[in-house]
């Protein structure tokens, strides 16, 4: 699927923020950058799974890039989230075709 939804939660606003994540381009999220690297969903005659491949980096002003999280994300799974951070979470919704209506609105 070349589209990822994710989910992000600023926990010092405490607001969720929806945005889609087109494989293989790089998202930002606050300080995070996001690059979703697969994203697949099950076919329809089985239990219902999406699952997706990510890249977490977190670029703040004149800092090196530091790599937090590479890995698969479930969107059956959300607390299994392995992605640590003081400030901010992601996880994975769905994976779509084509764009459908997630916000593209991030901090």
């Amino acid at each position: 699927m070349p589209i990822a939804v994710l989910q992000g939660l600023d926990k010092i606003t405490a607001r969720i923020y929806t945005f889609e994540a087109p494989v293989d381009q790089t998202i930002g999220f606050g300080t995070l950058k996001v690059t979703v690297k697969s994203c697949r969903k099950r076919p329809p005659e089985y239990p219902p799974e999406s699952a997706a491949f990510l890249d977490v980096v977190e670029q703040r002003p004149d800092q090196q890039p530091n790599a937090l999280f590479q890995g698969w994300m479930f969107a059956s799974s959300p607390g299994l989230n392995p992605l640590e951070h003081p400030v901010y979470d992601v996880w994975l919704i769905d994976c779509r075709t084509s764009a459908g209506g997630a916000s593209g609105a991030r901090p």
